[in-house]
């Protein structure tokens, strides 16, 4: 208890704008990184139930590498091994989005095939019936259907993937782990300053949770 009393907690207001700077980051990779993932799952996830055989083998392969594979061995090889390939070097939060994008890209790949693929086969017929095309059909009465039923793993992978920018750190990438082990470590506050970083991230987690929350109640209703 005596040794609680001692810790600067007041300290760690002083410290709030290198705080800040980790957390503005860390919401930028986040937010950026996670529109693309969705958009390169979605596309994805519709090429793993596509009859095109190519389409299918290049989703396949991209979905059990990124799966296969840790996130830091991807951000260390992404920041590290792919300049050397491209001939140029990337910023480091610019690979940092990359990364997240693609891993979140691959596990919204399975979300959406999943989804889709527990339409019932009735509405795709009922749609095709009604002299809808397959993309119209797929636009108009599947993917409503589908989207609603993607909005709880989704959430998960999102929180998952926010989660996973803490270990962007390791390509130097400004983000609230790294912001916060430099103030640590030039101030020997870790307790402090590692505290204010977690909550910083039950924040954030917290508040998308909510966020998600409502608009699959919304759905619902809508339903």
């Amino acid at each position: 208890m005596q040794r609680l009393l001692e810790f600067n907690w007041a300290g760690v207001v002083d410290f709030l704008p290198e705080l800040m700077t980790g957390l503005y980051y860390t919401l930028l990779i986040s937010v950026v990184g996670l529109a693309i993932g969705f958009v390169v799952g979605a596309i994805t996830g519709l090429a793993r139930i596509s009859r095109f055989k190519i389409l299918y083998g290049i989703a396949t392969v991209y979905i059990e590498v990124i799966r296969g594979t840790p996130v830091l061995v991807q951000a260390i090889w992404i920041y590290f091994a792919l300049p050397l390939i491209i001939q140029y070097t990337l910023p480091s939060v610019a690979a940092g989005i990359i990364v997240i994008a693609l891993n979140a890209g691959a596990y919204i790949a399975e979300i959406v095939r999943g989804a889709v693929q527990s339409v019932e086969k009735g509405q795709n017929e009922a749609g095709r019936s009604l002299g809808l095309s397959s993309r119209a059909t797929m636009r108009h009465v599947i993917w409503p259907q589908a989207f609603r039923r993607m909005i709880p793993p989704l959430g998960n992978q999102f929180i998952i993937s926010i989660k996973d920018t803490s270990l962007l750190s390791v390509i130097l990438v400004p983000e609230l782990i790294f912001q916060g082990r430099l103030v640590a470590a030039n101030h020997f506050n870790a307790v402090e300053i590692y505290t204010t970083v977690a909550v910083f991230y039950l924040a954030i987690t917290l508040s998308l949770s909510i966020i998600l929350r409502f608009v699959e109640r919304r759905l619902e209703r809508r339903a």
